[in-house]
């Protein structure tokens, strides 16, 4: 995919606001809050308030939540990833490659030391 220099990568607030909603739903916080309700469920259910069923329901919708990128790469990989050979997908939140420097130029040859150079020179 050819980026335009007119709109950078990272330059769309659409991406910006999912980047921030995915971050929201999927990061420490909520990994800590469903860890929490998983817990009460099993509880829950063990004292006999909530159903078996409608129980594992929810805890297996909390699997599949977090677990929905590991799954996809793992679907994928058994399927030998039939989309054939994709690009790989765009960073945007790394800067581009360093550019290689150039090599440096090559030393001037220096001249021959004169041996005469600080001899004396008779004064008339």
């Amino acid at each position: 995919m050819i980026q335009s220099l007119a709109d950078p990568p990272g330059s769309s607030p659409i991406l910006a606001a999912v980047t921030w909603v995915q971050g929201a739903l999927l990061g420490t916080v909520a990994t800590g809050i469903a860890t929490i309700a998983i817990a009460a469920l099993g509880f829950l259910m063990l004292t006999g308030r909530l159903p078996v069923r409608r129980g594992m329901t929810a805890i297996l919708g909390c699997f599949i939540l977090f677990g929905a990128a590991s799954m996809a790469r793992t679907i994928r990989a058994g399927l030998g990833d039939l989309a054939g050979a994709a690009e790989p997908p765009v960073a945007y939140a790394t800067a581009p490659p360093p550019r290689a420097l150039p090599p440096p130029p090559a030393p001037r040859p220096q001249p021959q030391a004169d041996p005469f150079a600080g001899a004396a020179v008779p004064i008339r």
